[in-house]
């Protein structure tokens, strides 16, 4: 990808807030929410970031809940501006997400220059896309990657391959592993899943996170949880459970 040439791209909205899952857990985050996605799982939580809307909504000062907006597609030149000026507060990092962010890289590419003010970029992914993590790889600095199990796609897709791949490359950089677990999911293929984990890093974080139950989806029980937790222990060095903790603090 050319640096010096970044497209514009579509946004669903910028803020403020509290990052709600995974290993940072009560981080300050700039949330830039890009449109689209190439996967439809069922318990997703950001359906309205399927569509792109006509203009993305964008915090006008970190916290304030007050919002103006941007046309799509963004220029990159706004995009920097819309980001940059919430990170006058001091944030942790900010967070890309979806949709799935890597099906617009160039917007890893337009915020990279905040890394130099000591702002760390957090890509949140569904790790299926690794050809393109390669690309943008050297401008990001921590990886949180969902496993998307077969037992929550249309027709039981599998992603094991691209995961595999997306994680050899995105250990390049503080990664961690995300797996939602529901009444749905099964016990061989969450096997599956910490066994791939194990035979790149055993070292590498795992976080279970019990689904919220949107959209018709059934919960996972709490035994079960804890079950779970023990059959990844056996193989992982470091296996939490963390709900959407966002949820609970009325967060964004």
């Amino acid at each position: 990808m050319q640096e010096n040439v970044v497209s514009p791209m579509n946004l669903v909205e910028i803020f403020s807030s509290i990052q709600g899952e995974g290993l940072f857990v009560g981080c300050r985050q700039v949330f830039v929410r890009l449109a689209g996605c190439n996967l439809f799982c069922r318990y997703c939580d950001t359906r309205d970031s399927f569509a792109v809307p006509a203009a993305a909504r964008v915090e006008t000062e970190a916290g304030s809940r007050m919002f103006g907006s941007i046309t799509n597609p963004v220029a990159a030149s706004e995009l920097f501006a819309a980001v940059a000026n919430l990170c006058r507060t001091p944030h942790h990092s900010i967070s890309l997400t979806g949709g799935e962010p890597l099906l617009q890289p160039q917007a890893v590419v337009a915020l990279s220059p905040l890394r130099d003010k000591g702002v760390r970029l957090y890509l949140e992914t569904n790790g299926t896309l690794p050809t393109i993590l390669a690309q943008v790889i050297q401008h990001i600095d921590i990886v949180s990657m969902d496993f998307k199990l077969p037992s929550e796609l249309p027709e039981q897709q599998e992603y094991w391959q691209e995961h595999a791949e997306f994680l050899k490359v995105a250990c390049q950089r503080e990664v961690f592993v995300k797996i939602v677990l529901s009444g749905r999911t099964s016990p061989s293929e969450l096997e599956r899943a910490i066994a791939l984990i194990c035979d790149i890093n055993p070292a590498i974080p795992l976080i279970l996170q019990p689904v919220t139950p949107v959209h018709g989806v059934t919960p996972v029980v709490p035994e079960q949880v804890l079950r779970w937790q023990e059959l990844a222990l056996a193989s992982l060095q470091n296996v939490r459970v963390i709900p959407q903790t966002h949820k609970l603090m009325g967060q964004l």
